[in-house]
């Protein structure tokens, strides 16, 4: 992949490789949902508790998928921190993290091009 932007931050807990992660305080951990304040993914090492990871927040990526995704879908978090398309949803803000640049099924490793936003129900 070509990033632009890899930063390393203090592991909050075990982050898997190419997990989606999201903002702690004093650190990064695994995300658990689509309103989690997402900022990228681990590279293909993940870290351990109280380790350091390297997140990827700028350029072109790797993801899990945690479901079926398609090139050019946005994506979130599922529970997990595995990639799924990301929708609206009545009442919330959901946090994507960029755009799929392939297809996908859970468990594959996809690229995907950084892109952190919200989607905003009205």
């Amino acid at each position: 992949m070509n990033p632009l932007l890899i930063k390393a931050y203090r592991a909050l807990a075990v982050v898997a490789p190419y997990a989606i992660v999201k903002a702690g305080i004093e650190g990064v951990a695994p995300a658990s949902s689509n309103t989690d304040p997402l900022i990228g993914t681990s590279n293909s090492m993940g870290a351990p508790a109280d380790g350091l990871v390297d997140v990827v927040q700028v350029g072109l990526g790797e993801v899990v998928c945690g479901g079926i995704v398609k090139f050019g879908d946005p994506l979130t978090s599922n529970a997990d921190g595995a990639a799924i398309t990301a929708e609206a949803e009545a009442g919330k803000a959901v946090r994507t993290i960029g755009f799929a640049m392939s297809d996908g099924v859970a468990n594959d490793i996809i690229p995907y091009q950084v892109a952190p936003g919200i989607i905003a129900s009205a």
